[in-house]
C-alpha cells in the first residue's frame, strides 16, 4: 500500500517550489490534495496535473478567512483533513537591522509566522474531533542558527521552530503530531530569483548551493518533500515536536575544517600541545 493512501493534505504555497514538489511526492504515495496558493494561474495549472485527486484554492496565508477556507475545502471535497503542510513563504525584508522598516518587518512576519499559526489553528480545528492528524511546517536552517538568513526571516523561522514544539505539546493529547522541516538553500524559483535575479536560472542556483554544501550537492524540492513524506506517514507515528534539518549537515558545523584538518594532538592550557 502507498504510504499516504487515503490521506488528504492541504499544502500552502503548493503551486511551485517545495510546495509543488511535496504535492507531487504525496500524490505518488496516494494522497489527495488541496493546493492553497496566492498564485492563481500557476496554482490552477498545478492542480490540473493531478486530475480529480487535487483542488486549488487561492489563498493568502496572512488571511484567517483564506486559510480557514482552504481547510474547509479539503473537508467539503474529500471528507477530512489528515495532513496540513504550512509551506508558503517569502524571503521578505532584507538589509541591516538599523535600516529595516517596520512595514517590511511586519509583512515578512505575517507570511512566515502568522501564516504558520493560522495553518496550525485551522488544521487543529478539524483534526481534533477525529483525534488524528499531522501538522507540518517549513522552518529553515536560519531558524536553527543565526547568520543564515535576513533578520526578519530568521526571527520568523525561529518562531516556527518554537511554535512547533509548543503546539505539539498541546495536541499530543488529541492524537495529532506536529513537526517541522528545516531546509538549507533549495533550488526553487524563489531562491533562483534571490541568487541570480532570474526565477528560471536553476543551473546557476544549483551551482551556488552545491559550492556551499558540506556534502557537495545541491538540494531540490524532492529532497525536502521526502523528509515531509516521512513525517506525514505512519512511519513517524512516534515523532512529534521535532524539527528535522535537511541541510547536508550545515547546522552541525560540517564543512568547517578548523579542528578537523589538523594533525592529531591535545591542546592544553596557554596553547601548549601534547
Amino acid at each position: 500500500m502507498a504510504r499516504l493512501e487515503g490521506k488528504i493534505a492541504v499544502i500552502t504555497g503548493g503551486a511551485s517550489g517545495i510546495g509543488l514538489g511535496t504535492a507531487r511526492r504525496f500524490a505518488e504515495e496516494g494522497a489527495r490534495l488541496v493546493l492553497a496558493d496566492l498564485q492563481a494561474d500557476i496554482g490552477r495549472k498545478a492542480a490540473e496535473e493531478f486530475g480529480d485527486r487535487a483542488r486549488f484554492i487561492r489563498t493568502d496565508v496572512t488571511s484567517e478567512v483564506d486559510v480557514a477556507a482552504a481547510v474547509d475545502l479539503a473537508v467539503a471535497e474529500f471528507g477530512q483533513l489528515d495532513i496540513m503542510v504550512n509551506n508558503a513563504g517569502i524571503v521578505g525584508a532584507i538589509g541591516p537591522i538599523a535600516k529595516t522598516s517596520v512595514d517590511a518587518w511586519d509583512s515578512t512576519i505575517a507570511v512566515l509566522l502568522r501564516g504558520v499559526f493560522l495553518g496550525m489553528k485551522h488544521g487543529a480545528r478539524v483534526m481534533q474531533p477525529r483525534r488524528s492528524g499531522v501538522i507540518l511546517s517549513l522552518a529553515s536552517t536560519a531558524g536553527i542558527l543565526g547568520g543564515l538568513g535576513p533578520h526578519a526571516y530568521t526571527a520568523a523561522k525561529h518562531g516556527v521552530v518554537g511554535l512547533t514544539k509548543s503546539v505539539a505539546s498541546e495536541l499530543a493529547q488529541h492524537g495529532i503530531r506536529v513537526n517541522a522541516v528545516a531546509p538549507a538553500g533549495t533550488v526553487t524559483p524563489m531562491t533562483a530569483s534571490a541568487v541570480t535575479g532570474d526565477v528560471n536560472d536553476e543551473e546557476k542556483t544549483a551551482a551556488a548551493f552545491k559550492a556551499s554544501s558540506p556534502l557537495g550537492i545541491a538540494a531540490y524540492p524532492v529532497d525536502i518533500a521526502n523528509a515531509l513524506l516521512y513525517l506525514a506517514s505512519d512511519e513517524a507515528r512516534y515523532v512529534t515536536g521535532q524539527t528535522l534539518a535537511v541541510d547536508a549537515g550545515a547546522t552541525t558545523g560540517a564543512g568547517n575544517p578548523a579542528f578537523h584538518s589538523q594533525e592529531p594532538t591535545i591542546l592544553r592550557e596557554a596553547g601548549k600541545r601534547g
